[in-house]
C-alpha cells in the first residue's frame, strides 16, 4: 500500500471515530437533545481525515456547516462538540453555535459557517495575512460544490490568483449540494476546468479513497506552503445521508445511494488494509469498539453539563444602539 502501519492505524481510528460519533448525533437528534440543524458527514470521512494528516498544528482550517468530522479530525475533544450539539455551556462555542458553528481558535478551527460561501473570502484574507506577515502557513477552505455557484467564491478565487496566497480551496463535491444535482446547477460541471479560469492550480481526487486524499492534499498543501500560491483541490464524494435531517431526500435514486455505499470510504480502507496485513481483523475491531466507547462517554458529558445561565446570556452581544449610547 506504500503507507505504513502507523498512519494505516490513525486513519481507520479516527474515519471510525467520526462515523460512529455522527451516527450517534443522529440519534440523539431524534432524541430531541440536539436541535435545530444537523447536517451529517457520513460518507465523506475520507476527506477530513486525509486532510488532518496533512496539515501542521499553525495551519488554520475553515469549514461549512457539515463540519463536524473537520472539527474532530483537527483535535477538538468529542465531548466538547457533543457539549456543543447539545447546547451545554461545556462546548466548544459555550452551546451558543450548536452543530453548524463549531469553533476553536485553540485549534485553529474557524468554523462551521452557516451561510454558503460565506467563509472563502475570509479564508483568502487569513491567507494574505499569513503571506504579508511571512508566515509559512496554510490555510485549508473546505466547501460543497454548491458554493461554486456563489459570488463569494469567484471574488476569493480572483483575489488569490492575483495576490497568490497560500490558501488550498478544498471542494467536496458531493453531486447534490443541497439537493440539486451538478449538472443542472452549473453551466460548467467539470469543477477544476471553472477553477482554472482564476489562474489557479487545480487537483482532482476520489473522496472516498483516503490515500488518493492523502497523495493529493499533500501535493496541494505543499505547493500552497512552498510556492504561496492558491491550489483547488476537488474532492469527488458523496453523502450517505441527506442534506440534513430535514431533508425529504426525494432528489435522488435510492438505486444510486445504495451504489456508493459499496464505495463507503471506511471499508474500502479496512479491506485494503486487512488484505495487506497492516492490522487484523481483531485489531480493527478493537479501533471501533474504542470509538463507540468514545462516543457513550462524550454523549454522557454533553448530557450532564449545564446549559449557559440565563444571566450570562447577553454576555458577548453588542449592539450599535450601546455603542451610540456610550458615546
Amino acid at each position: 500500500m506504500g503507507i505504513d502501519k502507523q498512519n494505516s492505524e490513525s486513519w481507520l481510528r479516527l474515519m471510525l471515530r467520526i462515523r460512529r460519533m455522527e451516527e450517534a448525533c443522529a440519534e440523539q437528534y431524534s432524541a430531541g437533545k440536539i436541535r435545530g440543524f444537523l447536517h451529517l458527514y457520513i460518507g465523506e470521512e475520507a476527506i477530513a481525515t486525509a486532510l488532518a494528516s496533512v496539515m501542521e498544528a499553525d495551519d488554520r482550517m475553515l469549514c461549512t456547516y457539515r463540519e463536524h468530522g473537520h472539527a474532530l479530525a483537527r483535535g477538538i475533544p468529542m465531548q466538547t462538540i457533543m457539549a456543543e450539539m447539545f447546547g451545554k455551556i461545556t462546548g466548544c462555542s459555550r452551546g451558543r453555535g450548536g452543530s453548524m458553528h463549531l469553533f476553536s481558535k485553540s485549534h485553529r478551527f474557524y468554523g462551521g459557517n452557516a451561510i454558503v460561501a460565506s467563509h472563502l473570502p475570509v479564508a483568502m484574507g487569513m491567507a494574505l495575512a499569513d503571506k504579508m506577515q511571512n508566515r509559512q502557513h496554510v490555510t485549508i477552505c473546505v466547501f460543497g460544490e454548491g458554493a461554486m455557484a456563489e459570488g463569494e467564491f469567484h471574488e476569493a478565487m480572483n483575489l488569490a490568483g492575483i495576490w497568490k496566497v497560500p490558501v488550498v480551496f478544498v471542494c467536496e463535491n458531493n453531486l447534490y449540494a443541497m439537493g440539486t444535482a451538478l449538472e443542472r446547477s452549473e453551466s460548467q460541471p467539470d469543477l477544476c476546468k471553472k477553477a482554472q479560469g482564476y489562474n489557479v492550480e487545480t487537483i482532482s481526487c476520489d473522496g472516498m479513497d483516503v490515500e488518493d486524499v492523502f497523495q493529493a492534499a499533500s501535493r496541494a498543501i505543499r505547493d500552497a506552503r512552498e510556492l504561496q500560491k492558491p491550489v483547488f483541490l476537488e474532492c469527488k464524494t458523496y453523502r450517505f445521508r441527506a442534506h440534513s435531517m430535514f431533508d425529504a431526500e426525494l432528489y435522488r435514486d435510492k438505486q444510486e445511494v445504495a451504489s456508493w455505499r459499496e464505495r463507503d470510504p471506511i471499508e474500502l480502507f479496512r479491506r485494503k488494509a486487512l488484505a495487506s496485513g497492516v492490522f487484523s481483523q481483531s485489531e480493527a475491531d478493537v479501533f471501533d469498539r474504542e470509538a463507540l466507547d468514545e462516543v457513550a462517554k462524550a454523549v454522557s458529558f454533553a448530557d450532564a453539563s449545564e446549559l449557559e445561565p440565563v444571566e450570562e446570556l447577553c454576555r458577548f452581544v453588542h449592539s450599535e444602539l450601546e455603542s451610540i449610547d456610550d458615546s
